[in-house]
């Protein structure tokens, strides 16, 4: 495989688990709400609750995801294996 494809799977796989565990805090979250907190907020707090639970699950994987990235990060040379998405164009000097 070729750095545009390591890159690529690389992207797709990353989005997948940033996707993942998203919907593994927010089912958690739900879940916990439900159980601990649901009986004692009152009928109308439901939307707000569930608007807290879908932000709260949308930074638990951003954080979750910086984390990873970092370590790997740390593990592997990313310019050895992977294509830049960004290349700066050429100056053009006349």
């Amino acid at each position: 495989m070729n750095k545009k494809v390591n890159t690529l799977l690389f992207i797709l796989c990353a989005t997948v688990f940033n996707v993942f565990v998203a919907l593994l805090s927010f089912v958690t979250f739900t879940i916990l709400y439900s159980k601990f907190l649901m009986d004692r907020m009152p009928e109308s707090s439901g939307p707000w609750s569930f608007a807290l639970i879908f932000l709260a699950a949308i930074v638990i994987s951003f954080l979750v995801y910086r984390l990873v990235l970092k370590y790997l990060q740390k593990k592997v040379d990313f310019e050895k294996y992977f294509d830049p998405l960004f290349v700066r164009g050429r100056i053009r000097r006349n």
